[in-house]
């Protein structure tokens, strides 16, 4: 097992509260995030939220311990309320922006939230639910916060009475974000010094299959986990020196570890990206700030690479494009770096791993891989009888290492089922792992397709089927089948729409094991996705 270097070493800080006074000592002059126009240094974001944690402290009766939910996409306003909280000794909860109201329900509910950080837009969901939950303390955030007072109103503006994005609502008992952050003095004594094994955050696992559960991960495990990811980060990036895109929304995990931990104790440039969909956006802010990284997922840097405007893109700065969040299909690899000059270094995590566990290394990437273990990580493969699998077999990932969770929030059964008495996770996903240690996934457990007996994994039929040159983008799924079991049907989004089933199954067959070939095709318009743009295959099933 590879150890952390003297200089990655997480024992340095005991909490999350010593790695953001870190960054503030470190870096306060340097540009920390960037947002529709405004930029605030590591200075200002830090004043912001011991302003916030004050606050918290002083006027409300929130007590160290209790959870404090963020609802907000990727705005200003994200890492003053998530330092804010941290130092005001609250447990933060990540809450998904595009939630629908019996989702942000069984979310406060089961996380047992008592106060919540929202953007007006989303508030007429939560006055819907709100007598459900044990919120008391309710902060109401708008667009414009903390941009320059005249954009402020601007924005403010706009998007309430142009574009008519803020439905109404009413919650008389709510706070104003900005009031929260008036000059007061700072707290002198920080309440209840949380640990290392003290809760820090809840990230709730993506829910595309059951009840979302709330992962607990401790301030050591995202201690750890910031430089674990820290120590491959250095092998292609400078501290102080990067400016790069953050498309994905903060509230993910691995957004949430990479621009709320890794590039800040480096000193980095984050620009928030609101909404990634709008690809012009994205176009228009890689023309502003000349990228040195970038951090995307598959639809994403699909979406990229077929925008008019892309190939004008100045790329001659860009060191890095990292990868996570579904795999990554080899054609867009392969298209992105002749295109860019720069290689897509794919990584893999997990929601319960902080999220981290493996990843490529900068200009030793293996395509179709995930890379090898991060460091201080163990893996073994287990097979479906419950054994051992050798380099080489196919096996269940599970995972121990100082990333891995406490377990399912209020959930012992859940956490018994995933994690063993001596830390192994089970990660759910089949892969195999090459003599070198690189990992390639092979498919989620639970989305594997059983035809005649055989195991078949959408991942590579959609691989295959992605590098047609007539195709968008596809899924494929299992549907009953009487003589089969199962047999596999695939979702096509076409870019040809004479391209027909016939020449899709016709070009399965050159690449493909007849088994693997689907027995339907059905062409639309477009494939559901999550926030982040992973094609949900529970839909599909739906």
């Amino acid at each position: 097992m590879e150890k952390l270097s003297a200089e990655f070493r997480p024992e340095k800080f005991p909490n999350l509260n010593a790695v953001i006074d870190h960054i503030s000592r470190a870096h306060g002059d340097q540009a920390a995030f960037s947002c529709l126009g405004g930029t605030l240094s590591y200075a200002e974001i830090n004043e912001y939220a011991e302003r916030f944690a004050s606050w918290l402290v002083q006027d409300t009766r929130l007590q160290p311990g209790d959870r404090i939910a963020i609802q907000l996409p990727n705005l200003l306003q994200f890492p003053v309320a998530l330092y804010g909280a941290l130092k005001a000794g609250l447990v933060v909860v990540n809450t998904n922006p595009l939630y629908t109201a019996p989702e942000m329900r069984h979310q406060f509910r089961d996380s047992g939230v008592r106060a919540i950080v929202i953007l007006d837009s989303l508030c007429s969901k939560l006055e819907a639910v709100l007598a459900d939950t044990e919120i008391t303390t309710v902060v109401v955030s708008r667009l414009g916060d903390l941009q320059s007072s005249g954009k402020r109103l601007l924005l403010n503006a706009a998007v309430r009475y142009v574009k008519r994005k803020v439905p109404q609502y009413r919650l008389p008992d709510a706070i104003d974000f900005m009031s929260t952050l008036s000059p007061r003095a700072h707290l002198e004594n920080r309440p209840g010094q949380q640990q290392g094994d003290d809760l820090a955050l809840l990230l709730y696992t993506g829910g595309t299959t059951g009840v979302a559960k709330g992962a607990m991960l401790s301030h050591k495990n995202l201690i750890t986990n910031m430089m674990q990811l820290r120590a491959r980060c250095m092998l292609v990036m400078q501290d102080q020196a990067e400016i790069v895109g953050a498309p994905l929304p903060l509230y993910h995990s691995y957004a949430f570890l990479l621009h709320c931990l890794v590039l800040p104790f480096g000193g980095n440039h984050n620009v928030l990206i609101p909404d990634p969909r709008n690809i012009d956006d994205v176009i228009k802010l890689w023309l502003r700030y000349r990228f040195t990284g970038f951090v995307g997922i598959n639809t994403l840097y699909r979406a990229l690479l077929h925008h008019s405007k892309f190939d004008s893109l100045d790329f001659s700065v860009l060191k890095f494009a990292g990868a996570g969040g579904m795999a990554m299909s080899t054609n867009i690899m392969e298209a992105w770096e002749q295109r860019t000059g720069c290689e897509i270094i794919e990584g893999y995590g997990l929601t319960e791993c902080s999220p981290v566990v493996a990843t490529n290394l900068p200009g030793k990437t293996r395509a179709g891989t995930v890379g090898p273990l991060v460091p201080e990580t163990e893996a073994k493969l287990v097979t479906d009888t419950h054994e051992e699998a050798a380099v080489g077999e196919r096996g269940e990932l599970w995972v121990r290492g100082p990333q891995v969770m406490l377990g399912y929030f209020e959930k012992p059964e859940a956490s018994a089922e995933a994690l063993t008495a001596d830390g192994w996770f089970k990660t759910g996903d089949y892969v195999e792992i090459d003599a070198d240690g690189y990992i390639s996934i092979v498919d989620r457990k639970k989305d594997m397709i059983l035809v005649s007996g055989f195991n078949v994994f959408p991942n590579e039929i959609e691989d295959w089927v992605n590098r047609h040159e007539g195709v968008m983008e596809s899924a494929a799924i299992g549907i009953a089948d009487e003589r089969t079991g199962e047999s596999i049907k695939l979702f096509v989004v076409r870019k040809n729409k004479a391209l027909s089933a016939d020449e899709i199954v016709a070009y399965c067959k050159q690449g493909l094991t007849a088994y693997k070939v689907p027995r339907k095709i059905e062409f639309v318009d477009e494939l559901p996705k999550s926030m982040i743009g992973k094609i949900l295959r529970r839909k599909l099933r739906d």
